[in-house]
């Protein structure tokens, strides 16, 4: 049996890799040690020298030349979670270190939450929500919000997120614009939308989803230009990143039409700094970053991917969620 070993942070190990699952990995391959921390392994890297496997998640140590020469048998890195690019390095691929992840679990999560989003927002959730809580009152004077049927979404960024998101909006009756420059004509066809450009989307959309990676072309892509475009009692989400959106724009856009709202669940810095106006702006919805795996079976679900990679890739030497050189550059 190929030989591996668990690096995983105390803080998450229970949440990604529970003892029932470790046991079903123990079936497949042989678990040269308990689980190690990056602190164990820094202090004594001998558990390293024997591992083929390497399967781990949040706070995987960086694969750096210094660590790889403790590893001269690594073939292949299953990590139980997202965003690889904290970890990753030149040195791992050019020992053709084989990497895969969960982000499509990751992203299953994120897509249960915006669509929760998107349809409470279309219905005018958080605007009644206050109002009730204002007035102490029920029905409304006059209730501006379209409802669902025939409403128009905007999601920006067609990656796993958003192609997700896409299958299950539309049986509500719900209108798709998009925005994603590696998009094409041949996309708009087989996902069933319109691709527009960032100003059309804005000033066309009930919502507007964030879903683009953070990169260098990204930051800040979101400004008052836009925001302002947005249609009166629209809403702006942004479960992506913080750094994707100005966010002193987006405070001078919600103070000047209260009838506009944001829900975000990422901010940059994350969390915000004291005082900062995120936390008291009333129609600024500010969540700590749950729309991923923060629950338990979701969590679990990243593990329980992981395993079943293990397995095919024992079969057959192939993995479904490999994360490639080229790939990396266009990914979260």
């Amino acid at each position: 049996m190929p030989k591996a070993l668990f690096v995983i942070e105390d803080r998450v190990r229970w949440r990604v890799y529970p003892d029932d699952l470790l046991e079903a990995f123990s079936e497949h391959v042989e678990v040269i040690a308990p689980p190690q921390t990056k602190a164990q392994l820094a202090q004594n890297p001998a558990p390293l020298r024997e591992a083929e496997l390497l399967i781990t998640t949040w706070g995987c140590p960086r694969l750096d030349a210094e660590f790889l020469d403790d590893a001269p048998r690594l073939k292949a890195v299953f990590y139980g979670a997202g965003s690889v690019k904290y970890f990753v390095t030149d040195a791992m691929w050019e020992r053709g270190i084989r990497l895969t992840h969960a982000a499509d679990g990751i992203a299953q999560s994120v897509v249960d939450f915006v669509l929760a989003q998107i349809l409470l927002s279309l219905k005018g959730m958080w605007s009644e929500v206050a109002r009730v809580k204002r007035e102490q009152r029920f029905r409304p004077k006059d209730f501006a919000y379209l409802g669902i049927r025939d409403a128009v979404v905007g999601l920006i960024g067609l990656g796993v997120v958003g192609r997700k998101l896409i299958p299950l909006l539309q049986p509500f009756g719900i209108r798709i614009l998009a925005h994603d420059p590696y998009a094409s004509a041949a996309d708009e066809e087989e996902l069933s939308l319109k691709l527009v450009n960032l100003e059309k989307l804005f000033s066309s959309c009930a919502v507007v989803s964030l879903h683009a990676p953070w990169l260098p072309e990204t930051v800040g892509m979101i400004h008052r230009g836009l925001l302002e475009r947005m249609p009166p009692h629209s809403t702006f989400i942004n479960s992506a990143r913080g750094a994707l959106v100005r966010e002193d724009d987006l405070i001078a856009v919600l103070r000047e039409r209260p009838d506009i709202y944001a829900l975000l669940d990422v901010s940059y810095p994350e969390p915000p700094v004291a005082d900062s106006p995120l936390y008291d702006q009333p129609n600024l919805i500010l969540t700590p970053h749950i729309a991923g795996p923060v629950g338990v079976n979701d969590s679990r679900r990243l593990g329980e991917m992981m395993l079943n990679e293990l397995i095919l890739y024992l079969r057959t030497g192939e993995l479904r969620f490999e994360v490639t050189r080229d790939r990396l550059a266009t990914m979260a």
